[in-house]
């Protein structure tokens, strides 16, 4: 039994798919399924079932698979205790981001760690939280920058920041003219929210739950609409179709300036308006697996994210 071949056979049970997992091992279909051959006949079980068009996991192939993970991660750690004592930041971080901050962070996130620990190249991967949460489990990436609340996994988490929700309107609505606008007076607007799957859609429906039932009937198409992204929504509430919330971090910094803007650019036709009292937030969180290693990586990661302009949340030590 070897490192390789149990990478391989985690390889298959997360691809449900020989030739992707050989694509993702970099090796040849007929190499891998040697070695996977050769590692059934060893153990003298079954691992996977196959078939025309998927491969699945044999219950006890299933426990092997989640073994064979924490043997590869053990054996990560060893190299990375190596490293550690030459140079605890050397290598990349490979980094999972929730769609609806990776825009928004990403790009001064970037910036500030090439500053500060250049030989730590981020490797970025944008995702949902429940996907997030799975590469996590298997070691796909070592950390993420997603929004509470999900599922406890058991992982380590690091509060980053509170960032507070605005209402956006199209420039001609009569919310426009408004400094401050509270939850009960969107209840009788068109409501955009993102698609299933985005945790943001969840926290939006926390705010207004009125909207929920539309969301999985006919009479939802008259009331709301479910887009792909954040952006894509902005330009439909541009083109006045609706109203949405929106996190503070995706307001662009022209939004808040006194000087004209081009009236060819879309956001010039959305408002956004901050809530009337203590406005609906939510709390977005560094999390990694309590088996990680690279502790300094962490905490470096942390010092990029506080060193970004971050402006109007609430910063978290």
């Amino acid at each position: 039994m070897t490192l390789t071949e149990l990478k391989y056979i985690v390889a298959v049970a997360r691809e449900k798919h020989f030739g992707r997992a050989a694509e993702a091992c970099f090796v040849s279909q007929p190499t891998l399924s040697v070695a996977i051959k050769k590692l059934e006949d060893e153990l003298e079980v079954k691992l996977f079932e196959r078939s025309a068009n998927e491969v699945s996991v044999t219950p006890l192939g299933e426990e092997i698979v989640r073994q064979a993970q924490s043997v590869l991660e053990q054996a990560a750690a060893i190299k990375e205790i190596a490293k550690r004592g030459k140079d605890p930041l050397a290598g990349p971080l490979r980094l999972g981001v929730i769609y609806t901050i990776g825009p928004y962070l990403l790009p001064d996130l970037v910036r500030q760690s090439i500053a500060r620990t250049p030989q730590m190249p981020l490797m970025l991967q944008e995702n949902f939280t429940v996907k997030l949460l799975e590469m996590l489990r298997t070691g796909e990436i070592d950390c993420a920058i997603m929004a509470e609340p999900f599922p406890d996994t058991g992982l380590a988490i690091a509060p980053l920041y509170d960032e507070p929700f605005l209402a956006a309107v199209p420039s001609t609505h009569p919310f426009a003219t408004h400094k401050t606008v509270k939850a009960e007076e969107l209840k009788q607007e068109t409501m955009l929210l993102l698609g299933t799957g985005h945790c943001f859609r969840d926290h939006v429906l926390e705010v207004c739950p009125e909207f929920a039932r539309f969301s999985s009937d006919a009479e939802g198409i008259r009331k709301s609409f479910e887009g792909s992204s954040l952006e894509t929504i902005k330009h439909m509430v541009a083109a006045g179709m609706g109203v949405t919330l929106v996190p503070r971090l995706s307001v662009p910094k022209e939004a808040f300036s006194s000087r004209p803007r081009r009236r060819s650019d879309d956001q010039a036709f959305v408002k956004y308006i901050p809530f009337d009292g203590d406005p609906p937030s939510r709390r977005v969180v560094l999390a990694w697996r309590r088996s990680f290693t690279r502790y300094e990586a962490i905490a470096a990661l942390r010092n990029s994210i506080y060193a970004c302009e971050l402006p109007g949340v609430k910063r978290l030590s």
